[in-house]
């Protein structure tokens, strides 16, 4: 069982912290050949998931960041802190246990859900709501032998708020842009291709699932993987910029930031998974006048069953 391991931002992961912070304009007057080598170093995705490894190089687990961001001293917002709490929808127990305790201590926590305004999650409602997705989740955490986190979280505490769109938003802002879910899938697909090129597609996984410890074994091969479906997911933007997936939801659960906010709660958390992150950091520090300060990594997955 992975063990949640908390680290301050300090010298190389401080850095990374702030790589999101990284101004476009500077990315647009770079060389071609230069943007892509430092995007091939670390990209905004990097800052919120990544692969722990010893100093032998091996894996040791998968981790999620939270990062705080606390509002400038002459800003409006000067005195307030929003942490953006990234995730990964199936974990070990024990990282779900971490994040709820950690979750029941701000004044609000804003979660991720298309679904109609106000939805609450209760456990016993879970099997009727489960989607495609939400099955082939549930059949990864078994073959995984890890748990779902709508089955861990404690959705229906006092402090938890839906801040996402509807499912009529969802379609709307699709029709408003002239997209898709046909075009937007279209897209994932493409930059999945891509991504089983870097990992080595099917084979690490089809290797792992001969393995005589293949829960870990799988665990190590498909970690991989995630890694490259969150940030494809991250970066499916259309030709114009935008996309419903992550910037369309990102602005609808901000508007019920402000509102949070605006309301006099001080201490509030964006729990949401690990790809809607990068975006959101940088509407905190455009639309708040907010900073990140430091990060704390926890243990989402034990990749190494000799630990």
């Amino acid at each position: 069982m992975a063990q949640a391991q908390e680290t301050d931002t300090a010298a190389k992961e401080s850095a990374q912290a702030q790589a999101p912070a990284t101004e476009p304009s500077k990315n647009r007057k770079a060389k071609p050949g230069k943007k892509k080598k430092a995007q091939g170093k670390a990209s905004k995705h990097d800052q919120y998931t990544r692969i722990k490894t010893n100093a032998q190089g091996v894996n040791q687990a998968l981790q999620t960041a939270i990062v705080r961001f606390v509002g400038n001293a002459e800003s409006k917002y000067a005195g307030f802190t929003v942490d953006l709490v990234g995730v990964v929808h199936i974990g070990e127990k024990a990282y779900y246990d971490k994040l709820d305790k950690r979750l029941s201590k701000y004044d609000t926590v804003l979660y991720e859900l298309v679904a109609p305004d106000g939805t609450r999650i209760r456990p016993k409602d879970l099997q009727a709501r489960r989607s495609v997705l939400a099955s082939v989740q549930t059949g990864m955490k078994d073959m995984l032998e890890l748990e779902y986190q709508l089955e861990q979280i404690d959705y229906m505490a006092k402090n938890f708020r839906h801040a996402d769109m509807s499912p009529t938003e969802f379609a709307n802002d699709l029709k408003r842009r002239g997209d898709s879910l046909g075009k937007m899938l279209g897209r994932m697909l493409g930059a999945s291709i891509a991504a089983q090129s870097r990992t080595g597609g099917d084979l690490g996984i089809l290797l792992a699932m001969t393995s005589n410890d293949r829960p870990h074994a799988m665990k190590n091969a498909m970690a991989k993987q995630l890694l490259d479906m969150e940030a494809m997911t991250a970066g499916m933007s259309d030709e114009n910029g935008e996309d419903t997936l992550i910037k369309g939801r990102n602005r609808k659960a901000f508007e019920i930031l402000s509102e949070e906010l605006a309301a006099g709660k001080k201490n509030v958390a964006v729990f949401y998974g690990a790809g809607h992150l990068a975006d959101m950091a940088d509407r905190l520090k455009k639309d708040f006048q907010m900073q990140p300060t430091k990060t704390i990594w926890l243990d989402a997955w034990d990749l190494n069953p000799e630990d």
